[in-house]
């Protein structure tokens, strides 16, 4: 008796320093995963030749019971529209690389593409926080500020596939240079990368002690900070508060565009919880328009503690599947 096999879908994060991938059922339970170095100097074409054989010595642990019925992608610069990534900024891949193209060479089924913070969206709306919402924003807050915009249900794209970037909306025009080459982005002020520089733009404003004075430049890290924080480190305490409400102040800004339900707090700054949370929350609604005072949530992520990349990026190929069969 030939026993049915369970769907699966495959998500990949493609990241600067490590891809992670894993096998994702419908309900958003991993089977299995694993990570390797992703080697940012290899071109394109020996990337894919390695992933494809981390992908297959996976997938022989549960091919036997599980078939794999899709692909998603999660990846720097990612284009939707066409399955492209193009120019990556932590990636020595020349030009425009064809990768839904490149993984189909390989695997004959579909196969979406989109960037980290649009499959963080969705993996929210499918599998975390944002689940039943038709209306909500995804900031993720990593090294740098990223955010996924779902509109009706939809993942809003824009013409070109690139739509969303509310961490390169300006701040100051005469501001931190941001790494995009812009001047003042949010970015440069809300994220990993942004809260080590207010450390150190306090450190030589103000007189208060601090254990963190004594680390080197190069050498600080937002968690660092968090911990500093934790032990009630003056200083510590009021990056947060800084970097809070700089964001609030534009999430502000964001929901008057889209008028969303909720926006969801993602990655690694989004952990150090109340200390970024409240600063945010308390901010955004200071400075809404009065017309949606009181309306909208901010939430916390739904996947701490989970491959939330993983399954980000595998919520976008389970939603490319469910659209086809409407």
């Amino acid at each position: 008796m030939v026993m049915n096999k369970v769907s699966v879908t495959l998500g990949i994060d493609i990241g600067g320093t490590t891809t992670s991938l894993g096998f994702v059922d419908r309900v958003g339970n991993c089977l299995v995963e694993e990570t390797f170095p992703t080697i940012a100097e290899d071109p394109a074409a020996e990337y894919i030749a390695r992933l494809y054989t981390h992908i297959r010595e996976v997938y022989e642990k549960i091919s036997e019971s599980h078939e794999m019925i899709g692909i998603g992608v999660g990846a720097p610069n990612a284009n939707y529209y066409k399955g492209t990534v193009e120019s990556p900024p932590n990636l020595k891949w020349d030009g425009i690389t064809d990768l839904a193209g490149l993984i189909q060479q390989h695997y004959s089924v579909p196969v979406a593409v989109t960037n980290d913070a649009n499959a963080a969206a969705l993996g929210e709306m499918k599998f975390g926080a944002a689940q039943n919402l038709r209306h909500f924003i995804v900031i993720t807050l990593g090294t740098g500020l990223g955010s996924g915009i779902v509109v009706n249900g939809d993942l809003l794209y824009g013409h070109d596939g690139f739509a969303g970037e509310i961490g390169h909306t300006t701040v100051d025009p005469e501001g931190r240079v941001c790494g995009c080459g812009k001047r003042g982005c949010l970015e440069a002020y809300v994220s990993a990368t942004g809260i080590c520089r207010t450390m150190f733009e306090l450190f030589s404003e103000r007189r208060e002690d601090s254990e963190l004075r004594k680390v080197n430049a190069g050498d600080l890290t937002s968690k660092m900070i968090f911990e500093a924080a934790r032990q009630g480190d003056i200083l510590a305490l009021e990056a947060f508060e800084r970097t809070g409400r700089t964001l609030g102040i534009k999430l502000a800004d964001a929901v008057a565009h889209t008028s969303p339900e909720a926006i969801v707090l993602f990655g690694g700054l989004a952990n150090a919880g109340a200390f970024i949370f409240e600063p945010t929350a308390k901010a955004m609604e200071e400075f809404l328009f009065c017309t949606f005072k009181g309306k909208v949530r901010l939430l916390l992520s739904g996947l701490i503690g989970r491959n939330a990349a993983i399954l980000g990026a595998s919520a976008l190929i389970w939603n490319e599947l469910e659209k086809k069969k409407e």
